[in-house]
């Protein structure tokens, strides 16, 4: 549909008696040119255009910019041919695309006098009204609106000579007293007016001109009896007058020496009856409309009343003093708060499992966490009948590595829940007033997110996402940190005040969730009220299916693609995995699923072969040869190496600890860029095994003759914790005797001075790394059994599980008893004792 510029209204005023391009005065029409413009033939079907904000009369010449494609290319066909279009108003303005139900069915039909095309791509056109005419019937919606129109005929009947003269002369007269009245309308108007000679022309050009909206001319251009319509015209420019005049009268009687304050009154007060006449909103007219919602409001009686006295202040305030704009945004933000106004729970418990099974794969502690929380509102409000809708909502903090799908997982929730969703980012918020808001006594004052973001979604119960709450900083502005206590503590966030907002507002009913990579930066009293939810990586098994069942359809989505054009096979995501990531999430794996897919939308763009199921070795065609190589134990004959079992931030990883030993003096050297706690826990280990040297046969001396190297590969990657102890010590156990450590054996836990082994974390990242690299036997501390209880069996599989609480117990299952093929020779603690026996 043909849609076109407010411009299209003429530039008021009895001045455009039809202005052209070049300011040339266009001349009004004679008797002789108005009867030939009625006699004038029309055609059957025309082109529509539809008109914002203005109505076109037979006559009238009037300039219209175009500014839409459709409306540009029916201008110029009809340029090109006889120059003659249909032009209808729109019923609303503010329509940008309305469609045929949206226009008036009478409108004008109007010549095209000559077209410009402006250097910012829009067209204007001039365009000279000629007939009235009725949609009868739209043949044509594209390109653009065509319709088959029936042509209304200008009714003037004849009337008495006297009576004629009069009602032209009326309309002549009230035009005058319009230009007289209004100074902005120049005097040489009145002339053009006095030129006119028919009542036709005379009335279509002062509706035209009329101060009047669409309906009110359109009205005009409807009635079909001439000399009704410039009667009704009369009456529309004698209100015109009398508000004209009331204007006038206001002006003289404040046409005097007062001071100040009376003349902002007596402004206020015109504009109040101007306002009133015109039927605009004004100061009252506002405070109006908020008393009116804040009715509806189901607040407490303390917010009720300090909302009246701050409505009581408003009013008593001057509109244009610099604190009413900010009083008039404080009440409506009030007014617009969701005070206990809550979207009602869905308590279907299938659907809800349902939804999150869909959404997310595995993650089934959150699932069974959120699960609970909707049995017990339901067993609560349905089953027992409270219908309070009362529960003080749970903290969750969902801990993970980068990519698992915590901040989605919020998404579904929201969904299982039939509640709003909200997400606040949290990574970077240095300033407190971020989360309480400002005082609205401020230049720029807002509230703060937590408040606008419950106000923006509208209710006072939503899944409220706070992503990456542990990277929270703070300087000079506060700490955000501490502003949060408040939020997230169930016990006293149904009263948390915002600075903003100077009243408590509850947030007892909203299920905070928060995500967060690391505990260690999240400050411990903020830790306290969160419930924490480890989600660990995913495995192989996981990654493939999770690539299967969203990756692969997503990409396939948002690359233009066809499930039937192109199919990547289970063999290609595992490849994929192994070699082209490595990570605990599938954020990475989802990016080169992506670059596959652009490999194969750009094949089809340009009609290239390509093969539609991708395989292993389309895979390393496509992306290249593999960044990754896969984890896989190595069978060593050396004594000192051993395999441990490492966390890292991407998932867990096998660690191989090398110890060497060479004549010298007892120095003891450390590399790999170990960071302390596994420096120490290395000194630990060798001041244990000193200790207890006779528990294995090691001759003291050596340790004072022999100076001894620990290194772990990969250089240049940052190496700490304690759970390398056990590792380290087997491995100084396994060179001070040249006792051969036991194959494809890996190891952790941490150790102490005396040789106990502690639990550590991370056990069921370790024993994937485990598993991909094709070890059958672990050890670790029997504290950890726990952890390995919750994991599910099926990556437990195959594996041998040894728990220990003492260093002896790791020694007695990882060293066998025979030496290592060519074992180091230690001859030379044999020549000293010789020595000294002599």
């Amino acid at each position: 549909m043909n849609n076109f510029d407010e411009n299209a209204i003429p530039r008021i005023g009895l001045e455009l008696v039809g202005e052209d391009g070049n300011g040339e005065m266009i001349p009004l029409l004679s008797p002789e040119e108005e009867e030939e413009l009625n006699n004038e033939g029309v055609p059957d079907v025309l082109p529509i255009l539809a008109l914002k904000n203005t109505v076109l009369f037979p006559g009238v010449v009037i300039p219209i910019t175009v500014g839409r494609q459709k409306s540009i290319k029916l201008v110029k066909d009809s340029y090109q041919g006889d120059r003659i279009i249909g032009v209808v108003a729109q019923e609303n303005g503010n329509t940008e695309d309305p469609l045929v139900d949206d226009l008036y069915t009478v409108g004008t039909v109007a010549q095209i006098v000559k077209m410009l095309v402006l250097p910012d791509g829009n067209t204007t056109i001039i365009i000279q009204g000629k007939r009235r005419f009725e949609i009868d019937e739209v043949i044509q919606e594209d390109p653009y609106l065509k319709a088959r129109v029936s042509v209304k005929s200008e009714n003037f009947k004849k009337l008495e000579r006297d009576k004629s003269t009069a009602l032209v002369q009326s309309l002549k007269d009230a035009a005058t007293k319009i230009i007289s009245l209004n100074p902005e309308l120049p005097p040489e108007a009145k002339v053009a007016i006095d030129n006119i000679e028919t009542p036709g022309f005379l009335t279509h050009f002062l509706s035209s001109n009329l101060n009047a909206d669409v309906i009110a001319k359109q009205h005009l251009l409807e009635i079909n009896d001439g000399n009704k319509r410039a009667t009704h015209l009369l009456e529309l420019m004698s209100k015109e007058i009398q508000l004209l005049q009331l204007k006038n009268e206001i002006q003289s009687k404040v046409h005097t020496d007062i001071d100040q304050q009376q003349r902002d009154f007596f402004l206020r007060q015109q504009m109040r009856v101007l306002q009133d006449e015109l039927g605009e909103d004004g100061p009252d007219k506002e405070i109006e409309v908020i008393m009116e919602k804040a009715r509806k409001k189901q607040w407490p009686d303390v917010v009720a009343k300090h909302f009246h006295k701050e409505v009581q202040k408003a009013q008593r305030m001057n509109p244009a003093a610099a604190d009413y704009p900010v009083t008039m945004n404080y009440l409506e933000f009030m007014v617009d708060l969701p005070w206990n106004e809550a979207s009602k729970d869905n308590f279907n418990l299938k659907r809800a499992k349902k939804i999150l099974d869909r959404d997310h794969y595995g993650l089934e502690k959150v699932k069974d966490r959120i699960l609970e929380y909707l049995a017990v509102l339901k067993l609560k409000n349905v089953i027992k009948g409270k219908n309070d809708g009362v529960m003080r909502g749970p903290i969750l903090c969902l801990y993970g590595p980068p990519g698992v799908g915590k901040t989605s997982l919020g998404r579904s929730i929201a969904k299982a829940l039939n509640r709003e969703y909200v997400r606040m980012s949290l990574g970077g918020v240095r300033d407190e007033a971020e989360i309480r808001g400002h005082r609205k006594t401020y230049i720029g004052a807002m509230p703060g997110k937590v408040i606008h973001n419950i106000n923006k979604v509208g209710t006072s119960n939503p899944v409220f996402i706070l992503d990456e709450i542990d990277k929270i900083a703070s300087d000079f502005r506060g700490d955000p940190s501490s502003a949060l206590l408040e939020v997230l503590d169930p016990e006293q966030n149904r009263e948390f005040v915002d600075n903003y907002l100077e009243v408590e507002y509850d947030l007892s009913k909203v299920l905070f969730i928060a995500t967060s990579n690391s505990l260690d930066t999240i400050q411990p009293a903020l830790r306290d009220r969160m419930e924490i939810i480890d989600i660990t990586g995913y495995t192989l098994e996981e990654k493939v299916e999770i690539a299967k069942r969203h990756l692969v359809p997503k990409q396939l989505d948002e690359h233009g693609l066809e499930a039937s054009e192109v199919t990547i096979s289970k063999a290609a995501l595992v490849k994929i995995v192994e070699g082209y990531t490595r990570e605990s999430g599938v954020r990475g794996l989802e990016r080169v699923v992506g670059s596959v897919m652009r490999n194969v939308a750009k094949s089809i763009a340009m009609e290239e072969e390509f093969k539609s199921k991708i395989g292993p070795a389309e895979v390393e065609e496509i992306l290249g040869a593999p960044r990754f190589e896969k984890e896989a134990y190595e069978k060593n004959a050396f004594a000192g190496i051993v395999t441990g079992l490492a966390w890292t931030s991407v998932g867990g990883e096998i660690l191989s600890i090398e110890s060497l030993i060479s004549r010298g003096k007892g120095k003891l050297t450390l590399s790999g860029q170990l960071g302390d706690v596994m420096k120490e826990s290395a000194v630990a280990a060798l001041s244990n095994l000193k200790s207890n040297a006779h528990l294995f046969g090691i001759d003291y001396k050596v340790f004072d003759q022999f100076d001894l190297h620990i290194h772990i590969p990969a250089g240049a990657v940052p190496k700490d914790g304690p759970s390398a102890g056990i590792t380290l010590y087997t491995s100084l156990a396994s060179v001070f005797t040249q006792r051969q450590v036991k194959d494809k054996l890996a190891m952790t836990g941490e150790i102490t001075l005396s040789g106990k082994v502690l639990p550590v974390g991370g056990i069921k990242e370790k024993i994937l790394a485990a598993k991909r690299a094709g070890i059958r036997e672990i050890i670790m501390c029997d504290k950890n059994k726990k952890d390995i209880d919750e994991i599910n069996e099926t990556y437990i599989k195959g594996l041998d599980i040894h728990y220990v609480s003492r260093v002896e117990e790791v020694i007695d299952i990882a060293l066998l008893k025979k030496k290592v093929k060519n074992p180091y020779d230690l001859s030379l603690i044999e020549e000293k004792k010789s020595e000294e026996v002599k």
